[in-house]
């Protein structure tokens, strides 16, 4: 399981997403992302997570995110993403 950190912002998207993907290789059919530490972010944690979820898509990998904060929750139905992170 890969974990998002404690806070994802514009100034650690890059770092974050390369962490993620570093972790790609070494995880199943089905990449788990746990959420849950996420406390302080902007839209750049949606950006991630997308960016992810097709780099998991080309690898031929499932992503499964666990523990997706409320508020980033609402954020993704804002822009119209929700889909794209709860059918992942």
């Amino acid at each position: 399981m890969l974990r998002l950190p404690a806070e994802l912002n514009h100034a650690s998207a890059n770092a974050c997403l390369a962490q993620l993907a570093e972790g790609l290789s070494t995880e199943a059919a089905e990449v788990v992302v746990d959420a849950q530490a996420l406390q302080h972010f902007d839209s750049s944690a949606l950006a991630v997570l997308i960016e992810f979820r097709r780099a998991c898509s080309g690898a031929g990998k499932a992503l499964i995110v666990q523990g997706l904060p409320p508020r980033l929750r609402d954020l993704a139905a804002l822009y119209g993403v929700e889909e794209l992170l709860l059918s992942a």
